[in-house]
């Protein structure tokens, strides 16, 4: 009886104690964040592409993007406009990794 008890505070203090409801309500929590974010992510992509116009900058065709055109045909590889996406996703998941913790 006694190994039950002590069983029974540990499961309680550690919080495992397992239950469906409990389950399928933290599954729909973390699925709420989920669309949440990509919500959030759709709407900014949005808001970029009807703004794009009015940028200072166009996107795609930054200084250091290489093109190289041919009498046959041509090739355009934008490094520059790569990295500056590479930084910018880099810096937003580390603020939503900073923001879960």
């Amino acid at each position: 009886m006694r190994c039950a008890t002590s069983k029974s505070r540990l499961v309680d203090w550690l919080g495992l104690e397992w239950n469906a409801e409990r389950a399928t309500m933290d599954a729909l929590r973390e699925t709420g964040k989920l669309l949440i974010v990509l919500g959030i992510v759709l709407a900014g992509v949005g808001a970029l592409l009807v703004f794009s116009g009015r940028l200072p900058f166009r996107l795609g065709r930054l200084p250091g993007d290489m093109v190289y055109q041919g009498r046959n045909g041509s090739f355009y590889f934008p490094v520059v406009t790569c990295i500056l996406l590479s930084v910018v996703l880099s810096l937003l998941m580390w603020i939503v990794n900073h923001i879960r913790r």
